[in-house]
């Protein structure tokens, strides 16, 4: 399989226009953006962060908030923001707008964009629609009354009683705590001898395609890193140069480490996303970027300790604790430490500094 296989595939792709078929919540949409808060800020006194502000979006065009360096391909798509090509570019931003340094796979959910464009238009004077932030509801006696549109008594009951709980405990009732198949989700050790590895595989064709979609925004097509976001291949022969470039090839000993890595908390925004096979796949093809197996690899929890990792023996046990700390580590001096104490400077900004009387 060729390395341009994802230039040809590329031009067959065909983004559909996403429509919207149930009501927009912005009080969901404020759960929802949390994934983009890291690199967007809204609301009072907004400022660009490692992606322009977002505040008045809608009628905006494309590349024009001032003081952010956008891609040239931002820059020149002569876009204007609306609705509907927002829609698009949250489902999929790299395949919207090929150049794109929006470092994020995309919302899968089409419910979950909604909820988000509904969220952003409570920060554009001109569309927002404050009714939309509450559901009317009728009361049993006839009276209306309002509610958050995303509250479901059902779910909202249970967390109540476990806040009343905990506080009448001395807590501080703050969450709640995991249930076992919460933690044993997240609970996952994969170590350098293949234990806690699961079931699973997947090849280098399938990686390089997954690896596109979730990873390609930050890390490039062939793991070459984008802008100031990590190379993840090549670097070969370079540790010992003055500046050595780290990369999965070049520097890391353990396989193992790479699948936890990228399982647990890849992509970015979207940690945990990833299914196993998913994970075998992009780990595959990140071998494949670093000329360590070939195009037709598939890797797997049963082959997966037969992949030898060029840095494995660079590396060495801490044993300083044993050889060396009983060398330079003395009992401290706690009194009488120096024959005599002088005051060989004073204090410029404040006279704090003691006189020698004292």
């Amino acid at each position: 399989m060729s390395k341009f296989l994802k230039a040809l595939s590329a031009g067959a792709c065909l983004l559909g226009t996403v429509s919207f078929s149930h009501a927009m919540d912005p009080a969901a949409g404020k759960t929802v953006y949390k994934k983009c808060a890291a690199c967007h800020a809204v609301g009072d006194g907004a400022a660009n962060k490692v992606g322009p502000q977002l505040n008045d979006i809608f009628g905006r065009a494309a590349g024009s908030v001032d003081g952010f360096k956008y891609s040239k391909a931002m820059m020149n798509s002569g876009i204007v923001w609306e609705e509907e090509n927002l829609a698009e570019y949250l489902a999929a931003p790299r395949k919207f707008l090929k150049g794109t340094r929006m470092a994020f796979a995309g919302l899968k959910k089409e419910e979950d964009i909604a909820n988000v464009l509904a969220y952003l238009k409570t920060f554009d004077p001109d569309v927002a629609d404050e009714s939309a932030l509450t559901t009317p509801e009728v009361d049993d006696d006839g009276q209306a009354s309002t509610k958050i549109a995303s509250a479901e008594t059902d779910e909202v009951a249970p967390a109540i009683a476990d806040l009343e709980a905990a506080m009448s405990k001395g807590l501080f009732g703050l969450g709640r705590q995991a249930t076992p198949s919460e933690v044993a989700a997240w609970d996952v050790k994969v170590m350098p001898d293949g234990r806690g590895l699961p079931v699973g595989s997947g090849s280098v064709f399938d990686g390089e395609e997954l690896f596109v979609e979730q990873c390609a925004a930050c890390h490039g097509d062939f793991a070459e890193g984008v802008d100031n976001w990590p190379k993840l291949a090549g670097g070969e022969g370079t540790l010992a140069d003055e500046d050595p470039l780290k990369t999965v090839g070049s520097y890391w000993p353990y396989l193992s480490t790479v699948w936890d890595y990228v399982h647990r908390s890849m992509p970015f925004g979207y940690a945990g996303t990833l299914s196993d096979d998913d994970t075998y796949a992009i780990v595959a093809y990140i071998l494949y970027s670093n000329d360590i197996v070939d195009d037709e690899f598939v890797l797997s929890n049963e082959n997966f300790l037969d992949v030898e990792m060029p840095n494995a023996d660079g590396f060495i046990v801490d044993d300083r604790p044993e050889t060396e700390y009983g060398q330079w580590r003395t009992d401290p001096c706690m009194e009488n430490c120096k024959g005599s104490v002088e005051i060989t400077m004073r204090a410029t900004v404040l006279d704090v500094t003691p006189e020698e009387s004292q």
